[in-house]
């Protein structure tokens, strides 16, 4: 396959990546032609293809190569540009977005909300704050990676009986001081649709959408 020009946005995509393999302990990415592969080997996600610059002609002679039922895209660019290039039985799954913040090590630590209490771990390289009820479910949590200057945040999660408290923002502004306090200088995510919205009020920005979709059979 021909070499593509990576695009201004690929180190922010390189850093995504290489701070969620941290932060899911999955195998280092492998660069391609075409941007990154990473060798997941779960069950319904054997592998993943982060495609910075998704043209017709990568797309097609990608989706040519790649038999393996299971097997992600992570595209950047939105799903009405790249849906039309990808044959059955390729299936669009989810609208995605890229998001980064600038990180300020001045930022004042967040208080919980009555009733939750706070708490940060970091194991193997990886910070986790989880927001705990009286009796001790956790009923928010999120975590970050760094790599190199950019901290990568994941798994930002609210149970479904403890949403709209605030939670959220609590577990993101946590993250986000542990970060940079760590020297990240910046951070970045990617978004469900009902995500994008809280992290805009904290701040975060558009970098690229994103398209994720699987092969899901031969």
């Amino acid at each position: 396959m021909a070499e593509v020009l990576k695009p201004a946005h690929f180190p922010t995509v390189r850093a995504w990546v290489d701070g969620w393999v941290i932060s899911r302990n999955a195998p280092r990415p492998v660069p391609e032609p075409w941007g990154l592969r990473v060798d997941v080997g779960l069950p319904g996600h054997v592998a993943r293809h982060v495609v910075a610059a998704p043209t017709p002609d990568v797309l097609r002679r990608l989706t040519a190569t790649i038999t393996a039922p299971g097997t992600w895209l992570k595209l950047c660019a939105p799903a009405e540009a790249v849906a039309p290039l990808l044959p059955p039985p390729w299936t669009v799954k989810d609208r995605e977005f890229m998001m980064t913040a600038r990180l300020t090590r001045h930022a004042p630590p967040p208080e919980p909300p009555p009733g939750y209490a706070l708490a940060v771990t970091t194991r193997a390289g990886v910070t986790a704050a989880r927001l705990l009820t009286a009796a001790g479910e956790v009923a928010a949590r999120g975590q970050f990676a760094v790599a190199g200057a950019t901290a990568v945040v994941d798994q930002v999660e609210t149970a479904p009986g403890h949403r709209r408290r605030g939670l959220g923002t609590v577990v993101m502004r946590t993250l986000a001081a542990r970060a940079a306090a760590r020297g990240a200088r910046t951070g970045v995510l990617v978004a469900t649709a009902e995500g994008q919205a809280l992290y805009e009020t904290l701040g975060w920005t558009l970098h690229t959408p994103m398209t994720a979709a699987v092969l899901t059979h031969p």
